[in-house]
């Protein structure tokens, strides 16, 4: 379950990747740089050239941000971890149950599996395409 800091994380990282977050940044810095060229006057200059202070928001967003990406990614290895695990599991009583209903079938597991082996390699060259598959 997700606390209030986790939603927050994630509703900050979801924002930073997207092309508004990119226009809003694009327009900021646009008229940080104009003011502060001294465009509507020196009384409207705060942060000169170099802009320093400007400098240092970006740097401080940046390591706001990153962390923000790394904490959404964590949870989402987490949950994969999950995933891949009753995806494990799942397999596992599927091949558990088919051994035993092929056995109580009398069906060759040797022969099952020599289709299976047959099966996979067939779509490892479909999937690199180094054969045509037969059809």
């Amino acid at each position: 379950m997700r606390g209030t800091e986790d939603r927050i994380a994630d509703a900050i990282t979801a924002f930073a990747g997207t092309m508004l977050f990119v226009y809003l940044h694009a327009a900021w810095f646009t008229v940080w740089i104009v003011c502060n060229e001294g465009v509507f006057g020196q009384q409207a200059v705060w942060d000169p050239f170099p802009f320093g202070l400007l400098t240092m928001i970006v740097s401080l967003e940046a390591i706001f941000l990153s962390t923000f990406v790394m904490l959404s990614q964590n949870r989402q290895a987490a949950r994969e971890n999950v995933r891949a695990d009753l995806d494990f599991e799942t397999n596992v009583r599927s091949e558990v149950w088919s051994i035993h209903m092929g056995r109580a079938l009398g069906v060759d597991p040797a022969e099952v599996e020599r289709k299976v082996q047959e099966a996979l390699a067939e779509n490892r060259s479909r999937m690199t395409g180094s054969g045509q598959a037969s059809r």
